[in-house]
């Protein structure tokens, strides 16, 4: 059975954007921008992989996507409604209504439900959950492995990692990614 795979960018101190969802504050130097772009090129947005020059490489990690309507709403507030057009798209929200593009799928139901149906999908590449953290805690229990990008900057407040209160889940570190410029990657699998 293919994964649920949190793959996100952190502070130090645990945030994963602003108090007002902001993330232009994240520093990306350049060897770490590579290390993206070859390691985790399907997590990336398609405007992102076509200046990576990515764009016609097949995805080697995800087939799908799922995310919450605040990790899509800044690509529909700029015009664009399939931002991951490379990956099935699938959008958890009450909100959103009729998706914006055919190519999106809205889950305006139960997140677990539609996230197992998705592991259970016969395919060799895993699903990215892209966040955020109401939907990361909700989904909490169907996470098979955490990529945490640490990114070295405090943020203070904001988005936490995840949203769900105390509710403790064990995960093994398995690897280790460190970089000159202070970023870590830690990789976990479900203990």
């Amino acid at each position: 059975m293919r994964q649920l795979v949190y793959y996100i960018g952190q502070t130090i101190d645990g945030f994963i954007a602003g108090p007002n969802d902001e993330i232009d504050f994240f520093p990306v130097p350049d060897e770490y921008s590579t290390w993206m772009f070859t390691q985790f090129g399907d997590a990336l947005p398609s405007h992102a992989r076509q200046l990576g020059r990515i764009d016609d490489v097949p995805n080697s990690r995800f087939d799908t996507i799922v995310m919450g309507r605040r990790t899509y709403q800044p690509a529909l507030d700029v015009g664009i409604t399939s931002p991951y057009a490379h990956l099935r798209q699938y959008v958890v929200s009450t909100t959103l209504g009729e998706s914006p593009d055919p190519a999106v799928t809205i889950v305006d139901g139960d997140p677990v439900a539609a996230v197992r149906a998705l592991k259970a999908e016969d395919s060799e590449l895993d699903v990215y959950l892209a966040g955020g953290a109401a939907l990361a805690g909700a989904l909490l229990p169907e996470i098979d492995r955490m990529v945490v990008k640490q990114y070295p900057v405090v943020a203070g407040a904001g988005v936490p990692l995840f949203s769900t209160g105390f509710a403790p889940a064990a995960f093994e570190l398995t690897d280790v990614q460190t970089f000159g410029s202070g970023h870590v990657v830690l990789d976990y699998r479900r203990a």
